[in-house]
């Protein structure tokens, strides 16, 4: 996660300024900003077509009663998406539509699925919990060991206790 974070906030603004200045070398400066401009206006109507055909598939799924677990991270992609395209920058823009796009969606809802089910087992594992009923967290290493050394490491010594006269 913390890569993750040091990418995002550090290494991306970098490669889009790079990229920026790539571009406006190539084919100018106005150019490049009517580019980017273009961009953000594609994507806004974009995100506000799949937000609402989101919003209508989400109200269907809950008025037949069932549970709406593809329609809320459709959404959740959609807001994302839509975030990452009114960033300017080219690299933003291309996750962005890969986020809002409806026929690359569900290969960004699959990537985000490992993603979030690799953390919660990561999260799950490291829970006193986990520890304390192993059989209810079978993914996890201490699930099938026993005794109290489990999930920690033990250090042998001696406790000397000194007597202090007051």
């Amino acid at each position: 996660m913390r890569l993750l974070l040091f990418l995002a906030f550090l290494v991306v603004p970098v490669l889009e300024i790079w990229l920026l200045i790539q571009v406006g070398s190539v084919i100018g400066g106005w150019p490049t900003v009517a580019l980017l401009i273009a961009d953000s206006l594609l994507g806004a109507w974009l995100v506000r077509r799949e937000g609402r055909r989101a919003w209508r598939a989400l109200r269907e799924a809950l008025e037949s009663g069932r549970m709406p677990d593809r329609e809320l991270a459709d959404g959740a992609l959609i807001l994302v998406g839509g975030a990452l395209l009114l960033t300017p920058g080219f690299f933003t823009d291309i996750a962005g539509f890969l986020c809002v796009l409806p026929f690359t969606r569900p290969l960004m809802r699959r990537l985000g699925s490992w993603f979030f089910d690799r953390r919660v087992k990561r999260m799950a594992a490291a829970s006193p919990y986990a520890q304390l009923f192993p059989e209810q967290f079978p993914g996890t290493p201490d699930a099938g060991t026993a005794g109290p050394a489990r999930g920690g490491k033990v250090v042998h010594g001696e406790v000397l206790r000194e007597d202090r006269e007051a």
